[in-house]
């Protein structure tokens, strides 16, 4: 059920920052030239032969043809509608649909991104020091999203349940996707977009590593430059 406050508005970003993992390779079909509408019958050629390739591309039922996006740095946007899982669940869904995550400026997307891997971290109990590497991509967006600062609950800063009703709601609805404030970084903005074609194909941006002291992620290392931020 949508709450009805939700607010339509123009996000208009000539950037948007989003950081992942830098170990998730491109997909090649998705960085072929080949129409999106064909994908389901390659793979099925492709599987005849390679039988990891279902696993390696995700489940394209997840996104339309329509909807779908193609070409060189394709995979960056199309991986987090195809491998999607209730196992991984976020702010805005359950896990049973794609959400492309991302923020308003660089800062915004590590404060993110820094408190989720420390959840992980803490969670399995890993050892200390520099973990995981990460990656940027930076691409943009001007597209109709609906403003959800106003509907209650759903920037709670552990409670998920409002927000991911709210969010499947206004999917079903027809949305394109999300704008809020960011929970982790002041004076930050976020946006959940349910679709590839909602954002460009971003570019990649710098690579950073985490630190873990055993409590909390306290510095990044931007490996481009060897610059170390202490994480406040």
């Amino acid at each position: 059920m949508v709450s009805g406050l939700a607010v339509p508005r123009r996000v208009n970003w000539p950037q948007t920052w989003r950081i992942i993992r830098s170990i998730w390779p491109p997909i090649d079909l998705f960085e072929d030239i080949a129409d999106p509408r064909d994908w389901e019958a390659l793979v099925s050629v492709e599987a005849k032969t390679n039988p990891r390739i279902r696993n390696e591309v995700g489940d394209l039922g997840k996104v339309p043809p329509a909807r779908r996006v193609g070409g060189p740095g394709a995979s960056l946007v199309m991986a987090p509608f195809v491998h999607c899982s209730t196992a991984r669940p976020g702010r805005f869904t359950d896990g049973g649909y794609g959400i492309y995550y991302a923020g308003d400026r660089e800062d915004v997307a590590l404060a993110e991104t820094i408190h989720h891997h420390a959840k992980f971290m803490a969670a399995t109990d890993e050892a200390r020091g520099w973990t995981s590497d990460f990656r940027a991509m930076i691409g943009s967006i001007d597209r109709e999203l609906h403003d959800v600062n106003a509907v209650p609950d759903v920037l709670h800063p552990t409670d998920y349940a409002p927000s991911q009703v709210e969010g499947a709601g206004l999917r079903a609805a027809g949305s394109d996707g999300l704008l809020w404030n960011s929970v982790r970084m002041p004076g930050g903005q976020c946006i959940g977009v349910f679709w590839p074609d909602v954002v460009t194909i971003p570019v990649q941006g710098s690579h950073f590593c985490y630190h873990w002291n055993g409590e909390r992620v306290d510095f990044v290392k931007r490996h481009d430059t060897g610059e170390v931020l202490e994480v406040a």
